[in-house]
């Protein structure tokens, strides 16, 4: 990876807890419930099946348009984030690269998408640079403050800037989503589990 964007140990804490993001994700748990009955399959991470499916309006770093149909035919395990995070973004994405190589032949039918939540900063040629950073099949997807919001809100994702001296920071859902081929939200995967774990489940659900 390249040293530019350094990495923390997994599961090490990016920011100071905040009661909305522990709300959310406790909201989140407690949806997930109603897909555990006696068949539900046993996962590491959170099932998300049957709850209300996400969506985006964004560009790529090559300012295309872009929809979550457009990676239709493929899995997608999409994270929310930003370029300048310490630790929870940068490992979620190194778990990402560890996760397809344990997939062997089927890590080439996943797409791994990262959104930005701090397009105030992130430019497409930065994002371009970040996410290559870790696997030059990553694709970077960014919009203005309305667009982002919109994309936020569709995967009831969290986010708030936080002012840090004459700058700032980004608070976030530290959650990657799993859509199936067929656009469906299946799971999500807590930032606690390792690359094996994550990639048991997405044999699991997919």
């Amino acid at each position: 990876m390249h040293s530019r964007f350094p990495r923390a140990a997994a599961g090490a804490p990016s920011h100071a807890p905040d009661p909305r993001r522990r709300l959310l994700l406790s909201s989140l748990a407690l949806l997930a419930l109603t897909g555990c009955g006696p068949d539900a399959p046993k996962l590491h991470g959170m099932d998300l099946s049957g709850m209300p499916d996400g969506d985006f309006q964004l560009q790529d770093t090559d300012g295309k348009p872009r929809t979550l149909a457009d990676y239709r035919g493929q899995p997608v395990m999409l994270f929310f984030g930003f370029t300048q995070c310490p630790d929870i973004c940068p490992t979620a994405l190194t778990r990402a690269v560890e996760i397809k190589s344990l997939l062997g032949a089927d890590a080439a039918k996943l797409r791994v998408l990262f959104i930005t939540v701090d397009p105030e900063r992130d430019t497409p040629e930065i994002l371009r640079a970040y996410t290559q950073a870790f696997d030059p099949g990553f694709v970077g997807l960014l919009g203005d403050a309305q667009q982002t919001r919109a994309a936020a809100q569709s995967f009831k994702v969290f986010y708030q800037k936080v002012p840090t001296g004459s700058s700032y920071t980004m608070d976030h859902t530290a959650l990657t989503y799993v859509i199936d081929a067929k656009g469906k939200l299946r799971l999500a995967l807590r930032h606690q589990q390792t690359a094996q774990e994550c990639a048991d489940d997405l044999r699991t659900v997919l």
